[in-house]
């Protein structure tokens, strides 16, 4: 399969702190039982798994340092799994990714159910470093796998009446213990309007550092919208739909004073319990300053020009 880097003039390449420890850990892994087993665990149909590029240090670069790999499998919102931060790493080792299918349907012309093997197959991974900024104010830089959100769209034939993209994650309380409880109306949904999801920076990602995603980080697929809160970025998708009306969406739905539905990182709105103006990235002591569109201004801000940001929250 061929692999293909993110262009790095976007976001702006630079060298990062070097991380031995982190890769002396991924050679005693490599010659491990542990790496062993969890090859096993993959099907038959995931040769795509273990095809994945090995992260490769300084390959491709934001001006910041990245987010160790525990903290960013370790620290997660998957509520499916648990409310608190933990939860998702301690229950979500079970979920069962092979086979997985995602449901197209909506306005298109090529509805169906895919595989995610079968689609895998038919579009070149990359890898791209995005910062990921959550609304309680903390942020990770994140090396992620996968592949451009636009032209997997593209080839289910979106209609001239799709104007948004919906997405739905996996509704199973056997196997996520929190849907077993109303945190939230299940199944959790997500939707993006159709400029938005065809933008060269919205991915689905299938991996990260180089791996398969674990599953409290949403395997086997996820969206990764760099420039909006996580929230965003749904999990372990298995519906993708297209529509002409704006969908209601799970925190939109829980809370609409305090989750928009576009959910632009907006140093100058504040959640009505805190402000947004400061973050705290993972690994690090002092906040530093929210920036605009979560630092994609330069690429993003002309899908919302004439908007008014505050309102459109």
């Amino acid at each position: 399969m061929l692999i293909k880097r993110w262009d790095p003039s976007a976001p702006k390449p630079s060298e990062i702190t070097p991380k031995a420890l982190w890769l002396d850990r991924r050679r005693f892994l490599a010659m491990s039982a542990g790496t062993v087993a969890a090859g096993a665990l993959l099907g038959p149909s995931q040769a795509w798994a273990r095809n994945l590029p090995a992260y490769r240090e300084g390959a491709v670069t934001l001006d910041e340092d990245l987010t160790d790999r525990d903290s960013i499998t370790s620290y997660n919102n998957f509520y499916e799994f648990g409310p608190d931060k933990s939860d998702p790493k301690r229950h979500a080792a079970g979920l069962v990714t092979d086979p997985w299918t995602v449901t197209i349907e909506g306005e298109c012309a090529r509805p169906g159910v895919v595989d995610v093997d079968a689609l895998m197959a038919r579009h070149d991974l990359e890898e791209r470093i995005y910062r990921l900024r959550c609304v309680e104010a903390w942020s990770m830089v994140i090396p992620w796998v996968g592949m451009e959100l636009g032209p997997v769209l593209k080839a289910f034939e979106p209609t001239a009446n799709a104007k948004w993209v919906e997405f739905t994650t996996l509704f199973d309380p056997e196997q996520m213990p929190g849907q077993r409880r109303d945190v939230l109306p299940w199944p959790y949904v997500e939707a993006l309007r159709m400029d938005e999801a065809m933008h060269p920076l919205t991915m689905l990602a299938v991996g990260l550092y180089g791996e398969v995603l674990p599953p409290q980080n949403g395997a086997p697929l996820r969206l990764v919208v760099p420039w909006k809160y996580g929230f965003k970025s749904i999990k372990s998708i298995v519906k993708i739909r297209f529509t002409e009306e704006m969908p209601r969406t799970t925190w939109n739905i829980q809370a609409p004073s305090e989750y928009g539905i576009f959910a632009n990182v907006n140093p100058r709105v504040s959640h009505p319990r805190w402000s947004q103006r400061r973050e705290r990235r993972i690994g690090e002591f002092q906040r530093r300053e929210t920036l605009m569109f979560n630092g994609y201004e330069e690429q993003v801000a002309g899908l919302y020009a004439g908007m008014d940001l505050a309102k459109w929250y």
